[in-house]
């Protein structure tokens, strides 16, 4: 009998989840842990790690899964190979519920960067006002700029001090909008914006709002993964869970 995982955290993520209660399969979501007060959905869920290959490969056995949908942010890297492995050493089918990366087109001024690290170069010279729209878990990596005024965009207010000389903390959750957008980067002044390469329509709005400003950004790129079966719609997971039951 199916029974599937899906390794949350995204808006495709929530989805998917919504798609596959509404046909009444067998489902377990996980979510990693990285905010206070992540999204209910309508599955059983769990929150925290599994412990490296070793812990999921044992997680899998333990609650007799058999198709796995990783579903996790595209910079989620670990936990993505991860699900590579353990799916190839217990054979567990497993796909990856992704978006589209972005492109650039007309009017942008991007600079693509491969790491966080070449993030923080690129932003060498004089003060400016500049938006990460990158999460939390890197931000103190750029109080090596110590010459910027931070805008940050985050899901929950930080439980603590952050590392940063100079910042503002925005607190909001996606899919934004490009009046919002407009609205963010017009309001706190915003010179330049620094963001992942994470792909979809729930964050593309400040890419459209970067444009239509004239404003560079520091675009970091996805980081490599080991070849695997994608999908990037409800429908096409929905059809490989049909297809491989």
């Amino acid at each position: 009998m199916i029974k599937i995982l899906i390794l949350g955290g995204t808006t495709e993520a929530s989805a998917l989840a919504d798609a596959i209660a509404k046909r009444g399969l067998p489902a377990i979501f996980s979510y990693a842990g990285r905010v206070s007060s992540p999204k209910p959905q309508p599955l059983p869920t769990r929150i925290g790690g599994f412990g490296g290959v070793s812990g999921l490969i044992a997680f899998l056995a333990q609650e007799h899964i058999t198709h796995i949908v990783d579903a996790t942010h595209p910079f989620a890297a670990q936990m993505s190979t991860n699900v590579v492995a353990a799916a190839a050493q217990c054979g567990v089918k497993a796909i990856a519920f992704t978006r589209p990366a972005w492109r650039p087109v007309v009017g942008d001024q991007w600079q693509s960067v491969a790491s966080v690290d070449e993030a923080v170069s690129a932003l060498a010279g004089p003060p400016q006002r500049v938006l990460l729209a990158i999460g939390r878990m890197h931000l103190a990596a750029f109080a090596a700029q110590t010459q910027h005024h931070y805008v940050l965009r985050l899901v929950d207010q930080p439980d603590r001090p952050l590392s940063l000389a100079d910042y503002t903390a925005v607190i909001d959750r996606g899919p934004f909008t490009l009046e919002g957008d407009m609205a963010l980067l017009e309001t706190q002044r915003i010179e330049r914006i620094v963001c992942k390469n994470s792909g979809g329509e729930g964050a593309a709005s400040k890419l459209t709002a970067a444009r239509r400003l004239g404003l560079p950004v520091v675009m970091i790129e996805r980081p490599q993964l080991p070849s695997r079966l994608e999908a990037h719609t409800v429908d096409e997971v929905m059809s490989w869970l049909g297809d491989n039951s």
